[in-house]
């Protein structure tokens, strides 16, 4: 059993705000696109990032790589996609392995939020918004290996005898 006299208070923060971030990542470069706001994230958001990303690239094809949200499979934004020459490519369920910016999310958890206290939300804010920018410059080498294209693929797999 143990006893102390002196009592500990840890500060945390009261009431409930919310900073959301929806992003895609250039699976070469390993830049990220971010569209962000205080709300919700619905199928506009979706539809204003596939904007963004339709101006980032230039040239060539694009095919965004999304898990089943629902305001991602919308009619919304396929038909937003559509308008844009954006291909949509969904992931099978319950499969957030397969999916690189869960690996950057996953990332930027670690980053900012493990074991750290922000005493405003502007503070919590600028502090996520600065990793997100600054990440694929200045965490270049831990990026590479984040986000390595490392699946194992089993076609033609010679199966042996047991």
């Amino acid at each position: 059993m143990v006893w102390c006299f002196v009592r500990y208070f840890l500060p945390t923060p009261s009431g409930r705000k919310r900073f959301n971030v929806l992003g895609a990542v250039d699976a070469l470069t390993k830049e990220l696109i971010t569209v962000v706001n205080e709300t919700t994230v619905t199928a506009e958001t979706v539809c204003a990032l596939l904007s963004k990303l339709a101006a980032y690239v230039s040239e060539g094809a694009i095919t965004v790589v999304l898990d089943n949200a629902r305001y991602q499979k919308c009619a919304l934004v396929q038909a937003h996609a559509a308008a844009l020459e954006i291909e949509l490519l969904y992931l099978p369920a319950y499969s957030p392995h397969l999916n690189l910016i869960e690996r950057l999310w996953r990332f930027v958890r670690k980053e900012c939020l493990y074991s750290r206290y922000y005493a405003t939300f502007a503070e919590f804010r600028a502090a996520l918004e600065n990793c997100l920018d600054t990440a694929h410059q200045e965490r270049r080498l831990e990026l590479e290996t984040l986000l390595a294209w490392q699946f194992q693929s089993f076609r033609d797999v010679q199966l042996l005898p047991a």
